[in-house]
């Protein structure tokens, strides 16, 4: 199990492209390593290969880690398994959805029985079911944008991967 404390700072690090989610509530931190020699090394997993918020992530866990007195913390990028959104928490979904994002659903949800139906997005705004999917890609590779047909507007979806 991770420590707590360590978790805690890292709860500060917020994701550059969503930035009311944490790298903890986005699910990307893979283990918290305390070496023989005193050393930290903080494993992370991007949310898809070639992220490109990934640097920046990197930088800001050591800055955060550094300014609470961890000295040379290594930062690592493990690729597999890959990540999935399933690694989020509870509460960084809610987050998602209050900020006006439509959070991953735990399971594909096809309101329609034909073959290759899209998935039922609920609009974050206003609850509603009866949405369609505008762009496979958003405001970044790892959404989609979708638009309600009830309060016609537009929002992105976090995608399931």
């Amino acid at each position: 199990m991770m420590d707590k404390k360590i978790l805690d700072i890292l709860s500060h690090v917020a994701d550059p492209e969503v930035p009311v989610l944490s790298v903890v509530d986005l699910g990307i931190i893979r283990d918290v390593v305390s070496h023989a020699d005193g050393s930290l090394e903080v494993l992370i997993t991007p949310t898809y290969t070639g992220c490109p918020a990934m640097d920046m992530i990197a930088t800001n866990i050591r800055m955060e880690l550094l300014a609470n007195g961890y000295q040379q913390p290594k930062i690592t990028t493990v690729l597999s398994p890959a990540w999935t959104t399933d690694w989020m928490s509870e509460e960084g979904k809610l987050k998602l959805k209050e900020y006006g994002i439509a959070p991953p659903l735990p399971k594909q949800q096809v309101c329609k029985q034909e073959l290759f139906a899209e998935e039922a997005i609920q609009c974050p705004r206003c609850n509603s079911h009866h949405t369609r999917r505008v762009s496979e890609f958003g405001s970044t590779a790892c959404k989609a944008q979708y638009q309600c047909l009830d309060c016609k507007e537009p929002f992105d979806y976090f995608k399931c991967h």
